[in-house]
């Protein structure tokens, strides 16, 4: 099976190289030179645009930042879409908003080109050592298709249901996570008034019941939320949003996750200014 893949970072970088590692032909194709340049003597294809990456592939991955990127990479001028002959699917593995996800769909439709969508969790490390959590949404038979794809990067791999049934899973996880976080400041700021000093309690805690993702980050940056507001503050506000944008005000408003998320947005925005 011929692969394309396009997004090559922290995360999709070493997804690309599981394909790679796979034994898949794969083509690549990126923004940033640079990020080119581990791929060099891997054995996969570099080209010069997205529809070259396309016209080499049978299925297309896009591990791109934003909603716009991944319409522009798929669909915009020498775009995927260009290139990907009639039968071909492009994955977005990219957290967006599942409509960004139907409308490539539409334009992707009149080509006969299927989506699927397969945000993932786990992030770099995760990729390097193939366990990251694929979530997916698509037609059963595009699925089925791609699952030796998500396999090399991937486990579990969980088919949730139609398209776009991935992404909102993922924005879900984003938001509890968000959500989380707000809880632990608020008790290891209580623990600090008590007299237990917060770097403690948290390793502490990471080792009980109270345990969490958001708590073993919150430890392992000495328990306080500094690292994770400068890394990865901005996409936390930008899922909240979209998140928030899906469910609507009838299902947002007076809900403890959505209020507990704010309060954690509002603590990042304080350190970012």
């Amino acid at each position: 099976m011929r692969i394309g893949f396009i997004g090559l970072g922290s995360q999709g970088g070493p997804m690309a190289q599981q394909i790679i590692d796979a034994g898949e032909d794969v083509t690549l194709w990126a923004r940033r030179p640079e990020t080119l340049e581990p791929f060099v003597e891997s054995g996969a294809k570099i080209v010069g645009t997205p529809a070259e990456v396309g016209a080499s592939s049978d299925i297309v991955c896009l591990c791109v930042v934003a909603d716009s990127d991944v319409l522009e990479v798929a669909s915009g001028p020498d775009g995927v879409l260009d290139g990907l002959a009639e039968g071909g699917i492009i994955v977005v593995h990219s957290t967006v908003h599942p409509d960004t996800c139907r409308k490539l769909a539409e334009l992707s439709a009149t080509k006969g080109v299927r989506v699927v969508d397969a945000p993932v969790s786990g992030g770099g490390r995760g990729a390097t050592a193939g366990t990251l959590l694929v979530m997916v949404g698509g037609a059963d038979d595009d699925v089925a298709r791609c699952q030796p794809v998500f396999a090399a990067y991937g486990g579990p791999v969980v088919h949730l249901g139609g398209l776009g049934a991935g992404q909102t899973t993922k924005l879900l996880n984003n938001l509890l996570f968000t959500a989380n976080m707000a809880t632990v400041v608020d008790a290891l700021a209580l623990g600090e008034t008590l007299g237990v000093e917060p770097s403690r309690l948290a390793d502490v805690l990471t080792k009980g019941t109270a345990r969490s993702y958001a708590l073993e980050s919150i430890a392992a940056s000495g328990g306080t939320i500094q690292r994770i507001a400068t890394h990865a503050g901005n996409l936390l506000r930008k899922d909240v949003g979209l998140v928030a944008d899906i469910a609507g005000a009838e299902n947002t408003t007076g809900n403890a996750t959505f209020a507990a998320a704010q309060s954690t947005l509002g603590k990042i925005e304080e350190l970012q200014s």
